[in-house]
């Protein structure tokens, strides 16, 4: 096992909120996890592992994802992009360690690992079934988006038309199941109405896994200011998202308008914008990071890959934030929500 020392110069390191490796990897590589591990021929993804050691990366949540479309087993589909993370650790259990609850995130840095833990990305992934979000947490899913791009039976998505007025009853109870598992209920991808219903309901903290300012950049899929300043009480987390259609209007403007000429420069400022309007709104203690590489085909200048992520801590720095203060948004604030939440989620682990 390496003792080396992660790259990020702050001993707190980075704990992504989203990564979709295990999406690409089954779309690109028949969900193969070799070729991960090779520094003189990176891998085909924006993320590998040396890529990740170079950029900082303590902690990884891997999103485990199904496709929201009729036709789709997404039950199936989930439990494979289980597998495929469970494999990928065990391939390279060096570089890898499977993590649950904080403690786990700390002892693997102690030991130069990288904490990977889980994130189901879509509430249609459960089919419908409280079982089936229970069996979820015992496989090690810590976080469930309460939506994908499209409305569940149960809950509205930010980009689709309203049938819920946010949740409907059932979707009431997978939240307040989730909150007695100890799993992390996800905002990304809802409605405003859904924030609001959901943290109405919630007894523990909310994060956002990878959503931006809507204040900054108008899209539905971003937190608007009076959701982001009810982070405070609720004591929630919103991890800043580096999408370009999240980012910048501009961006999004010609993405949607069919991507004709050149696209608008984006570039690591942008992000920066949102991580000092989500401080100034939300407050220092409720900011991550929430990347969504290999989710998505651009990216700003500056974080096309994994070893973005030292870059944007130098340009926060470069522009006034205090290492304090980075170190919050790079671990401190997902390690505070975890331990919230600890107890519950690992009194349910199989042994």
């Amino acid at each position: 096992m390496t003792d080396s020392p992660l790259t990020d110069p702050s001993p707190a390191g980075l704990i992504d909120g989203h990564n979709d490796l295990p999406w690409a990897a089954r779309t690109l590589a028949g969900y193969s996890v070799e070729g991960l591990d090779d520094a003189a021929a990176p891998s085909p993804f924006q993320t590998d592992l040396p890529r990740m050691q170079e950029g900082g990366v303590r902690g990884q949540f891997w999103s485990v994802y199904a496709e929201d479309e009729p036709g789709v087993d997404a039950v199936q589909y989930t439990l494979e992009q289980i597998d495929f993370v469970h494999r990928l650790v065990r391939r390279y259990p060096d570089r890898l360690a499977l993590a649950h609850t904080a403690a786990d995130v700390e002892r693997a840095g102690r030991e130069g690992r990288i904490a990977s833990l889980l994130g189901a990305e879509g509430g249609h992934s459960i089919g419908g079934s409280l079982a089936t979000l229970r069996m979820f947490a015992r496989l090690g899913v810590r976080y469930m988006t309460l939506t994908h791009n499209n409305n569940t039976p149960w809950a509205d998505s930010a980009t689709d038309e309203s049938q819920h007025d946010g949740l409907s009853a059932f979707g009431e109870s997978v939240v307040r199941e989730m909150n007695a598992l100890g799993m992390l209920v996800d905002l990304s991808h809802v409605s405003e109405a859904t924030m609001d219903h959901a943290l109405r309901v919630t007894d523990s903290p909310v994060i956002f896994s990878h959503s931006s300012c809507r204040a900054i950049t108008d899209h539905p899929r971003n937190v608007p200011d009076g959701i982001l300043q009810r982070l405070e009480g609720n004591g929630g987390v919103i991890m800043v998202s580096f999408v370009p259609v999240f980012v910048s209007r501009d961006w999004a403007d010609w993405f949607a308008a069919g991507q004709d000429g050149d696209a608008p420069p984006v570039t690591i400022d942008h992000v920066v914008a949102h991580l000092d309007h989500a401080r100034e709104v939300a407050g220092i203690d409720h900011v991550g990071i929430g990347s969504d590489f290999d989710g998505f085909d651009h990216f700003p200048e500056g974080l096309a890959d994994v070893t973005g992520f030292a870059r944007l801590r130098e340009a926060l720095s470069v522009s006034g934030w205090s290492d304090a203060d980075i170190d919050k948004v790079w671990s401190g604030n997902i390690l505070r929500v975890l331990r919230a939440t600890d107890d519950r989620f690992a009194a349910q682990l199989p042994g």
